[in-house]
Parts: C-alpha cells; sequence; structure tokens
C-alpha cells in the first residue's frame, strides 16, 4: 500500500481499487466526494466522532458505518466514543473507500488478495467483530475475580466504584453491540459470501449473548456488594446493642448508688460494695444466659 502524508493509502486489486483515508483533512473528501460522486452529508457522518452504526443504500455505492472497540477496560471509559472508533465505507463493486480517525492495525496487515471489494468488506468486517473478545474475556475475568473477594470475605479490596464501571462498560458495550448487529443484518451481498456474513452474525449474536451474561453477573455483583455492606452494618449495630444490653442495667444501678442522698441506707453497708458489685455480676450473667438461648450471641 502506498501510503502518503496526507493519510492517503491506495492498493490495487486485480478488479477493484482500495482507497484508505486516515485522518483526512477537508481537501482530501472534497477531491474524494467530487470524485466518485459521493454524499456531502455522508461524508459529514463519516467524520463525526460519536456517530452510531449505520447503513445506506444509494443508487452507485453502498454506505456503511461501523465501530470497533478500541480502549481498555483500565482506561474507564464509560461512553460509546471513548471505547470504540469508527470506521466509513463507501463501497461498490468496483471500489471500497474506507474513512477513519483511529489507525486500526488489521487494516495495515492486509496481505492476502481479494477478487472483489465485498470480500475484502466481509474481511474488515470480520476483524472489528473480533476487537470485541479481548474486552469482554478481560471483563469476565473481572467478575470472577469479584465473587471470589466478595464470597472470601474479602470485599474491602473492592470500591463500589470499581463496580460502576464494569457495570457501565458492559452495558455500553452491549448495546453498540446490538446497533452493529442491526445494521449487519441489512447487509445484502453475493450468495459466495452468504455463509462469510452469516458467519459474522454468529460471532455478533455469540458475543452479545456473552456481554449479557456479564451484565447479569455484574447487576447480581452490585446487589450482592450492597447485601455484603448491609450485613456488615447490621453486625457493627448488633455488637452496639449487645454492649448497649449489658452495660445499661449496670450503668443504671451504678447512677442510683452514685447519687449519694442522706436517707440511702445502702451506703452505710460495710459490704454494700461488694454486694453491689456482686449484683451486677449476676445481672450480667443473666444476660448472657439470655443471649445464648436466643441464640443472639
Amino acid at each position: 500500500m502506498d501510503a502518503s502524508s496526507s493519510g492517503k493509502a491506495i492498493r490495487e486489486f486485480k478488479t477493484f481499487k482500495w482507497t484508505d483515508l486516515y485522518l483526512p483533512d477537508q481537501e482530501h473528501l472534497d477531491q474524494i466526494a467530487k470524485q466518485y460522486d459521493l454524499d456531502y452529508l455522508q461524508i459529514k457522518d463519516s467524520l463525526e466522532q460519536g456517530h452510531l452504526p449505520k447503513f445506506e443504500k444509494q443508487p452507485g455505492y453502498n454506505f456503511l458505518i461501523l465501530r470497533a472497540f478500541t480502549s481498555t477496560i483500565e482506561a474507564g471509559a464509560t461512553t460509546i466514543p471513548e471505547l470504540s472508533n469508527k470506521i466509513a465505507f463507501f463501497y461498490n463493486a468496483d471500489k471500497i473507500i474506507t474513512i477513519h480517525r483511529n489507525a486500526f492495525d488489521f487494516l495495515q496487515k492486509i496481505e492476502q488478495d481479494f477478487s472483489k471489494p465485498e470480500d475484502l468488506l466481509l474481511y474488515m468486517i470480520r476483524k472489528m467483530v473480533l476487537t470485541y473478545q479481548a474486552p469482554f474475556n478481560e471483563l469476565d475475568e473481572q467478575i470472577d475475580e469479584f465473587e471470589k473477594n466478595i464470597v472470601l470475605k474479602n470485599y474491602s479490596t473492592i470500591t463500589l466504584v470499581d463496580l460502576y464501571y464494569l457495570k457501565a462498560q458492559t452495558r455500553i458495550t452491549k448495546k453498540l453491540l446490538l446497533i452493529f448487529q442491526d445494521v449487519i443484518n441489512q447487509l445484502e451481498v453475493s450468495k459466495e459470501n452468504k455463509t462469510s456474513l452469516q458467519d459474522i452474525k454468529d460471532r455478533l449474536l455469540n458475543l452479545i449473548l456473552n456481554y449479557d451474561e456479564v451484565l447479569d453477573s455484574a447487576n447480581s455483583l452490585l446487589n450482592t456488594y450492597h447485601s455484603v455492606n448491609a450485613q456488615k452494618t447490621n453486625n457493627t449495630m448488633k455488637l452496639l446493642t449487645i454492649f448497649s444490653a449489658f452495660f445499661l442495667p449496670l450503668s443504671f444501678i451504678a447512677g442510683v448508688y452514685g447519687m449519694n442522698f442522706e436517707n440511702m441506707p445502702e451506703l452505710k453497708w460495710p459490704l454494700g460494695y461488694f454486694l453491689i458489685v456482686a449484683v451486677m455480676a449476676l445481672v450480667a450473667t443473666i444476660i448472657f444466659i439470655w443471649f445464648k438461648r436466643k441464640k443472639i450471641i
């Protein structure tokens, strides 16, 4: 492929030509639009950063926008433009034009020959679909790790922020895949490529089901996290209640005999102190036995 500094690359196949525009300027776009009679609004869509996948059929060509996953789970991205980047395709039986702002490795490593634009298009679509597999694997591993930490009572290493990003990334990626699937279902290919297109549809369906499972697990994990924290709070309150139950009657006895009124005969008893301490010990023992029988402690 002969690439120029302007970001325009052209590759000649036996029966068609592939023009790839990377970070194109307005001059290149105007030139391409005029040369191939492309719709201006579609050119504008191809440059819009957050544009969702779409498919439009024109009299002389087909217009397609798809998004590939280009972020990482650690980046904490939670929006479609942050998680993915798009490629715009203009194609017919004689040529294919791709426009993109992000560098894609699979576009630079195309070495095999293709007999028609449709073959190259399906190859690139398949590569874009495959970009969603690695983040799924990573999300699935995170789910397993979080579940292990919660079950093993090591939930202090997990924060609500971690769970939020996990759920948000999974939800957004699943929605993006659903839109991707809807666009792919609108494509029409030749009889020779129907099997290839069906394989892409199967991969998309499998990914959507996998992300749906991860999303369910993330929701369940978030509920479990709240339940564990609530249980932790309940245990703390239970412990404080038990201490209060022990010390409240003892504090009452100590308060009564700490008032120092003149007409309190117990204050004159030689063994009054030891008797009150014994009464306190007896009260504490009774409370302890009651708690044990009620299985509170």
